[in-house]
């Protein structure tokens, strides 16, 4: 019996259109102490981005913002439901059922749902700070 590697799971938990995100790749000089801190990976979300157009955009955000993106991603793929003040929350309102925003700087935002039984975090939305916020 041959056993399937993390990768490969996660892979198979990727529906298209969706895309998987990465870190975004920090040089020598932009690592800081946080961001050499290794995951748990039994405790480890899967962040994909809902479809490419949101992808170029996390891309985008990233070369904007290396380092605040890094961290971003390691609070998605580690305890994307932890609220951080003014920071990290959830949405309230009907339309916004489920849905959290990340704030990566003063007028970029994440907007993401997180799935606790797949262990699943997709981003529908990464950008300028738009009023109101973005449908999922």
């Amino acid at each position: 019996m041959t056993e399937i590697s993390s990768n490969e799971s996660e892979t198979n938990n990727v529906e298209p259109p969706e895309v998987k995100l990465t870190a975004p790749n920090l040089s020598d000089s932009e690592k800081t102490e946080e961001s050499t801190i290794d995951i748990d990976l039994s405790e480890k979300w899967l962040v994909v981005a809902k479809n490419r157009r949101v992808y170029r955009e996390w891309e985008a955000l990233t070369n904007r913002y290396p380092q605040n993106c890094y961290r971003c991603y390691q609070d998605l793929c580690t305890s994307p439901t932890t609220r951080k003040q003014g920071c990290v929350f959830p949405l309230k309102g009907k339309a916004y059922k489920g849905v959290w925003e990340y704030e990566v700087a003063s007028g970029d935002r994440v907007y993401y749902i997180p799935n606790t039984e797949k262990l699943k975090v997709i981003i529908y939305y990464a950008g300028k700070h738009i009023s109101p916020a973005p449908k999922p």
